[in-house]
């Protein structure tokens, strides 16, 4: 296991490494380049106070240099919007999109899961085809669509719940205000994810039930609840598990969008603002803290997996 754990700390490095340098690279060498921040109006002594104050006159293979050598002691610069430290920036809003995300997490793998084996258990019946048909409607009907129906149902009509906003925090705070501040916010970033476990654990589940081993433990005895979450759904959860490792960038692209629209002040929404004021230090500093995200849940992935599965306990 600690062979394992070196060898992927050394290929987080290395992909951490080749995110940044093509991000980095990308954004200096684009129309206008980070300087065009500015304001439209701004004077030519303006710009080139920027200019000289942030070093962007250096090659950029400097301003590369200068950046990563300062991030790896935890300095990711200086934000040109709001000149505040991008790692302060980044730390006020990821609690957001973490507390967003886990609770989607949990609503997908929950649900996603029992309807999968539910799908499995019943194929070719009505309750198959209808979560079939459920899960591909899922799939097919654009989440920023379905987050505007649901505020125009239950927000504007219906009155139940706020259609954007965190609740609020603090001394203040009041749970039932934040759970309903939270609901739809969940539901359609759950949207880009359920549908695929469902369909990947349905589909998982037919293929261990048809296996041998399954039609001996029926043979002995034992009841179709213990066949099924016992024997079955184990062997069952171990690519549905995998899977979700991979899902876990969809979940985060998803959550711009969402953000966006629930006003969620998370790091979907500080993504935006850092794209379209063309700040680059803080569109660095939220790519190097997403990319590492990515790469711990995978690696948690791993580790449950391996939990799961007794033959990949040594892996390396």
């Amino acid at each position: 296991m600690l062979r394992f754990l070196l060898n992927r700390a050394g290929q987080s490095v290395i992909l951490l490494f080749i995110v940044t340098v093509i991000t980095f690279f990308l954004i200096n060498l684009a129309p206008g380049g980070p300087s065009g921040v500015m304001r439209m109006d701004a004077s030519e002594a303006e710009r080139q106070a920027m200019i000289e104050r942030y070093g962007l006159d250096d090659p950029v293979v400097v301003r590369y240099g200068d950046w990563i050598f300062n991030a790896v002691q935890g300095d990711f610069g200086t934000s040109f919007s709001s000149n505040q430290p991008v790692i302060e920036r980044v730390l006020e809003r990821i609690p957001y999109t973490i507390e967003l995300s886990l609770f989607t997490l949990a609503l997908a793998i929950s649900i996603g899961i029992v309807l999968g084996v539910i799908s499995a258990i019943k194929r070719g019946t009505i309750a198959d085809y209808s979560i079939n048909f459920i899960s591909v409607i899922g799939l097919s009907v654009p989440a920023f669509w379905l987050a505007l129906m649901l505020i125009q149902w239950f927000s504007i009509q219906l009155g139940w719940l706020p259609s954007s906003g965190v609740g609020a925090r603090g001394e203040n705070f009041d749970l039932l205000n934040w759970l309903s501040h939270l609901l739809l916010p969940v539901l359609i970033l759950s949207t880009t994810i359920l549908p695929n476990i469902v369909r990947f654990t349905r589909s998982s589940m037919l293929e261990v039930i048809s296996q041998q081993y399954i039609r001996t433990v029926r043979a002995k005895g034992a009841g179709e609840r213990t066949v099924i979450y016992v024997h079955a759904l184990r062997n069952a959860l171990i690519p549905v598990i995998t899977m979700i490792g991979v899902l876990m960038p969809r979940l985060l692209s998803g959550a711009v969008i969402t953000e966006a629209i629930f006003g969620w002040p998370g790091i979907g929404t500080l993504i935006l603002e850092a794209a379209q004021s063309r700040d680059y230090p803080l569109v660095m500093g939220v790519t190097v803290i997403i990319t590492s995200v990515v790469i711990l849940s995978n690696l948690i992935v791993d580790l449950v997996y391996s939990k799961i599965d007794p033959r990949v306990k040594n892996i390396s």
